[in-house]
């Protein structure tokens, strides 16, 4: 493979099923960190958003010579996590509530260029993530895919199973109560 060009996810993924171990390190290296990401704002529990993510790329793993590039490979990986996360809570009947010492987490990650510059953007930030995970499941999922990995509706549709105009819906209604939450406060 020419490492010189940016080769696509569909590229790299037909590479690796040929045989490339390269090809997987740079699809995981492409992906590794909007995936995480995902999981862990759906679980909100890192040992336990480690282990869906694990599962997730084991899943990959096992399809790998069976894929076809019918779906783009990212919407592909994300509608794995989406089924993975849909198993979990299955298994579990019940989301958990936000970790006792999220607030301070939180609070001991700031960026900082100055003190108020940074507790108000870690208070805007914590804003909007009260807000989102105010949202039910269903919309939750389509802003986070949307807003965070930019995934078109089409995408969305394809991860979650929805039609595009149910997506689209559901967005819709998400910005509307995130809107209504933020202006309220």
């Amino acid at each position: 493979m020419n490492s010189g060009a940016d080769p696509s996810d569909d590229v790299l993924m037909l590479a690796w099923a040929g045989g490339d171990a390269g090809a997987f390190e740079r699809l995981y290296a492409r992906h590794r960190g909007p995936l995480y990401r995902f999981v862990l704002r759906h679980v909100r529990d890192p040992a336990l958003a480690d282990e869906l993510f694990q599962d997730v790329w084991q899943r990959v793993i096992a399809a790998r010579a069976s894929w076809r590039p019918d779906a783009a490979f990212r919407t592909w990986l994300f509608r794995i996590a989406h089924n993975r996360l849909g198993d979990h809570w299955r298994a579990q009947k019940h989301r958990p509530a936000a970790p006792a010492d999220g607030e301070a987490r939180l609070a001991a990650a700031t960026d900082g260029s100055t003190p108020e510059h940074a507790l108000s953007d870690f208070e805007e930030r914590r804003r909007l993530q009260r807000a989102i995970e105010a949202l039910p499941d269903e919309q939750r999922t389509v802003v986070l895919l949307r807003l965070e990995h930019e995934l078109s509706l089409e995408a969305i549709a394809e991860v979650t199973g929805a039609g595009r105009e149910t997506v689209k819906s559901r967005l819709r209604y998400a910005m509307d109560k995130l809107r209504a939450g933020l202006g309220s406060e």
